[in-house]
């Protein structure tokens, strides 16, 4: 829990057009923040945490190092929770993992939370290892990181979340994980998955979003965002569950998936989709502030705004 007396609430609209106080569903962002350089970082984390958002999920791609980079900006912040969103388990043993982890939670007084996911086989081979089968590389993996004997002063113990989609992960997860991540999915996928896993398990769920109500425009810039995952057949094996096929995935795929994957529009219809995946079951909200003039940098009106 957050060290804090402020509560991250999120302001929706009902579908009657009345606001809806969802203070029981957190709310976090995930961003490539290896494209700011380190003084804009900490100010981003920092500007988070004084709008109550609750969670910064720092990603691992080939830039900086998730948990050095977590160890700084819990040192910058009070209140934020910071996350691996998410750590690959090809990266280090789990041993490793869980040393990091606990050192951090023990310096941040349990702010740290250690995100884990199989990554694919693409990221896995570029880095020297050979890719395993995922079900049994995650549940190896996360028995290892809990079996651990690390030794750090304390007793506070580093949440574990997992990146899951397939009803075999979710399976695996079930009694392993404290917390399953999704990305790019619907609010009927978060349905499913909150069917699936024990009721006190979190359910982060990462939605894109892009403050832009201008259709070909929107789905421009949201087809570019996409673009690196469309051609990825584990996504495609995901989105098929939900009723769409070989067509939607063409073309750097059709306005129908791009409009289900990519919440665009106003604030108010941005707003409808996170209360969709919030009352399907999803516990924190994680937005990708999609920047509107195709910058890199993350959109700080959309994020202000639905913090508000």
């Amino acid at each position: 829990m957050l060290k804090s007396d402020k509560v991250a609430k999120l302001t929706i609209v009902s579908k009657e057009g009345a606001a809806v106080n969802k203070s029981r569903t957190s709310i976090g962002v995930m961003f490539n923040t290896d494209r700011l350089p380190g003084p804009s970082l900490v100010k981003f984390a920092q500007h988070l945490e004084s709008i109550s958002i609750d969670t910064l999920w720092v990603t691992e791609l080939f830039g900086r190092e998730p948990f050095a980079t977590s160890g700084h900006l819990l040192a910058k912040t009070e209140r934020l929770r910071i996350a691996t969103g998410i750590a690959n388990v090809y990266a280090r043993d789990a041993v490793a993992a869980a040393a990091g982890a606990q050192t951090l939670s023990e310096f941040s007084d349990g702010r740290f939370v250690l995100g884990l996911g199989v990554s694919n086989a693409g990221l896995a081979n570029a880095r020297g290892h050979v890719w395993e089968p995922p079900v049994e590389k995650l549940v190896s993996y996360v028995k290892a990181v809990r079996a651990a004997q690390v030794s750090v002063p304390g007793s506070q113990k580093a949440q574990i979340h997992v990146a899951a989609h397939g009803p075999k992960m979710l399976e695996a997860m079930h009694q392993l994980a404290d917390g399953i991540s999704t990305f790019l999915q619907t609010p009927d996928h978060t349905a499913m998955v909150r069917q699936r896993i024990p009721e006190k398990s979190s359910l982060n769920v990462s939605q894109m979003c892009l403050l832009c109500d201008e259709p070909l425009e929107a789905r421009r810039l949201a087809r570019r965002a996409l673009g690196v995952y469309m051609g990825l057949q584990y996504y495609h094996r995901a989105w098929r569950t939900l009723g769409f096929d070989d067509a939607d995935f063409t073309g750097g795929g059709s306005d129908r998936l791009i409009d289900a994957l990519v919440a665009w529009g106003t604030r108010e219809a941005i707003s409808e989709r996170l209360t969709q995946h919030g009352e399907a079951g999803a516990t924190e909200l994680v937005v990708i502030p999609l920047n509107p003039t195709g910058g890199a940098e993350p959109h700080m009106p959309l994020l202000e705004g639905l913090a508000q």
